[in-house]
């Protein structure tokens, strides 16, 4: 060793890097920007950065729809089965079973008869998380049933929308589904009671081709997709430019497909104003 080496110093202070918990921060699918978890969902799962309504559960939307307590579900029971023996990378069964774990729900749509603004309604709402809230016979048995339901009690209809179309696993037990519930409506409106369609982000194909195209009013969530192909099927089919913005909700309601775009902290006030207006008495009261 040498007599006169030299001692080494730092004058940094060691310190144990800090690690930062997972899942505090959830990237905007629109505008790509990191938003604080916690505060996108006291803004009720709306970007507060560029205002893109990120799809929320069927229970949360529930809770904003109904009065506390009042919602009773219809047929929770009912659950898909692989009829057709689908197979391919998985299992028709093995990807029920997998959405059934991962959501904690039987199927794509939660139905039931609820109070809103103390005025009974029947509601049914769909929950993109379950296989991408595809269309099978449950969910058109579910709406249907609903849609009988609130012909019989002389009820409202309100159904919330969100789906990627038909369920491919099903074939044409899935496609006969839009026949079901369109003819289940026809005689709802026979009845001359009020059927009112949110469509939600996003909204494409077999849905959007029959029962969430028939309310007597249609109102869309900003910035939602809605249509039936997507756009680049569209475009390589035909060969001609889209509009910008095409099957955007702001798109097809200069179109007319759609009523009213309504952002989601206004919805209840929206509606409440809405059933007032169709039921001919009451107030609203929603704020």
């Amino acid at each position: 060793m040498a007599l006169f080496g030299k001692a080494q110093y730092s004058t940094i202070k060691s310190t144990k890097k800090k690690e930062i918990p997972q899942g505090l921060w959830q990237k905007c699918q629109d505008c790509n920007e990191s938003v604080y978890k916690k505060a996108l969902e006291d803004n009720l799962n709306v970007c507060p950065k560029c205002g893109f309504h990120v799809p929320i559960t069927a229970k949360k939307r529930i809770e904003i729809l109904t009065d506390p307590g009042t919602f009773s579900e219809i047929d929770a029971g009912l659950s898909s089965v692989d009829t057709l023996k689908f197979e391919g990378t998985a299992s028709y069964s093995d990807k029920l079973k997998a959405n059934k774990e991962k959501t904690g729900l039987n199927d794509a749509v939660i139905c039931g008869t609820a109070k809103f603004d103390s005025r009974d309604l029947a509601l049914g709402v769909m929950d993109f998380r379950f296989l991408g809230a595809s269309m099978g016979s449950v969910v058109g048995e579910k709406i249907t049933r609903l849609t009988e339901l609130a012909t019989s009690k002389r009820l409202p209809l309100v159904v919330v929308t969100a789906s990627g179309g038909a369920r491919m696993y099903e074939g044409m037990l899935s496609l006969m589904q839009m026949a079901k519930t369109s003819g289940a409506l026809m005689r709802h409106a026979e009845a001359g009671l009020p059927y009112i369609v949110i469509m939600t982000h996003p909204t494409t194909a077999g849905v959007t081709a029959s029962f969430a195209s028939l309310g007597d009013l249609i109102i869309a969530e900003p910035k939602a997709l809605i249509g039936f192909a997507g756009p680049r099927v569209i475009k390589d089919t035909t060969q001609a430019a889209l509009p910008e913005g095409f099957q955007s909700s702001e798109f097809l309601v200069k179109k007319g497909f759609i009523d009213r775009i309504v952002e989601r902290k206004n919805l209840r006030k929206e509606l409440s104003l809405l059933l007032m207006y169709f039921s001919g008495t009451g107030k609203a009261r929603s704020k």
